[in-house]
């Protein structure tokens, strides 16, 4: 797919999630996705394969956040099969504080699927909102 495509591919992708429905966006994670979560944060880690990245982050942030989490995509640049997206979350947790991350997303994708995710965000806002990420989802290895 061209840079074009990609980026309107993402649009659209992040456009249904921040409206509320994820669906389309969980569909074109690639079962082989990676994640990066970056910085020297409890957060950081790699996470590899979309079980895993569903049930271990999504599945964690889901147990700590008020229904209606979501991030408002506000910037695409894309090059090749690299979608950068600058997002603002919008989001509670579940007794009430708020959890307005900001981010920076860095997409690849191969043939309309998503394989690698890189996060860049405010870690010490995750850290002192969120708390540490738990030793017990991490992945070995």
């Amino acid at each position: 797919m061209s840079a074009s495509a990609n980026k309107r591919l993402m649009h659209d992708l992040l456009a249904a999630a921040a409206a509320g429905d994820r669906t389309a966006y969980v569909a074109a994670i690639a079962d082989d996705v990676t994640m990066v979560i970056t910085g020297q944060y409890s957060w950081s880690q790699t996470i590899r394969g979309k079980e895993a990245l569903l049930r271990n982050l999504h599945g964690h942030l889901a147990s700590l956040l008020a229904e209606g989490r979501r991030a408002v995509p506000l910037r695409f640049i894309a090059e090749d099969d690299i979608v950068v997206v600058e997002a603002k979350g919008a989001m509670r947790t579940r007794d009430g504080r708020a959890y307005d991350n900001d981010y920076c997303l860095i997409y690849r994708l191969r043939e309309a699927r998503i394989v690698e995710i890189r996060e860049y965000c405010d870690s010490a806002l995750t850290e002192a909102v969120l708390g540490p990420f738990p030793p017990s989802l991490r992945q070995a290895g």
